[in-house]
């Protein structure tokens, strides 16, 4: 298996993922349909009011996000790899009746595939991880920006991919040295799903992250860190009282001590 395989790799992947993740519990598809948002606080608060805003979702999946923002009064458009996930989305979509787009492809050959400029560029959780070069990455989203965009972005800190997968010790380089190929049984949204799975992934520092945004004509308005995921997604959580209705997650031994998520909005200038 080589690094360059990387995006018909994790193709599969995702392809295979579909099906488990729109049954699982994480996703509750059933209290989405009934009309339950899927964005948390960390990204809302960056948003603001997206009412009439002409809004572009990387990495979309099976578009939960992406139809939370129509639902919300946007003209959502949700981008993805997996071929499977973007047919469902459209499925899911058109039950609910609403009128968000999905396009299927590399991030990095969207502009082949689209031929618009959006108000919100949006990625969260989980997404850079995919890529190898985020200078590409952020030309893609100023790509796709008009002038005074705004790019919302909330991500798992790269402090939590440094650790091995019980969060016992510093298994991973912090910096962007190589790909990550690993083998793995289930899945995030159900760890005893009967599925194995391969990727290829990178670790990418803050520096890298901001650099490539800021090189690309973007300017950092707001950038903060948390020390909880929204999401139980990661092996030794534990749920922590917090106030307010979203549920928040620590690895339980490291209890507040590390950053687990942060969060920017930037500007096309």
């Amino acid at each position: 298996m080589e690094a360059k395989d990387y995006i018909n790799i994790n193709k599969e992947t995702w392809n295979n993922k579909v099906d488990v993740h729109i049954d699982s519990d994480f996703y509750n598809m059933e209290g989405f349909l009934k009309g339950k948002s899927t964005l948390n606080s960390i990204e809302l608060d960056l948003l603001g009011d997206v009412s009439g805003k002409k809004v572009l979702h990387l990495q979309c999946h099976f578009g939960q996000d992406t139809i939370t923002f129509s639902r919300m009064g946007a003209k959502a458009t949700g981008v993805d790899l997996s071929d499977k996930a973007i047919e469902r989305a459209r499925e899911i979509n058109k039950k609910i009746g609403l009128d968000a787009t999905f396009v299927c492809c590399d991030i990095y050959d969207l502009p082949n595939h689209l031929d618009e400029k959006f108000d919100i560029v949006f990625t969260s959780y989980g997404t850079i991880g995919w890529f190898p070069d985020l200078d590409k990455w952020a030309k893609i989203v100023s790509h796709f920006l008009k002038p005074e965009g705004k790019f919302v972005f909330a991500e798992f800190h790269p402090v939590v991919w440094m650790f091995d997968n019980d969060f016992k010790e510093v298994f991973y380089n912090y910096f962007n040295i190589e790909p990550i190929l690993e083998e793995a049984e289930g899945t995030y949204a159900n760890k005893e799903a009967a599925l194995n799975t391969t990727t290829i992934t990178w670790n990418h520092p803050i520096s890298e992250v901001l650099n490539a945004l800021i090189s690309n004509g973007l300017e950092i308005n707001c950038f903060n860190e948390f020390d909880y995921s929204p999401y139980n997604c990661f092996n030794q959580t534990e749920e922590f009282d917090s106030e307010g209705s979203e549920k928040k997650f620590r690895i339980k031994h490291l209890e507040n001590k590390i950053p687990m998520v942060y969060s920017l909005s930037a500007t096309k200038k």
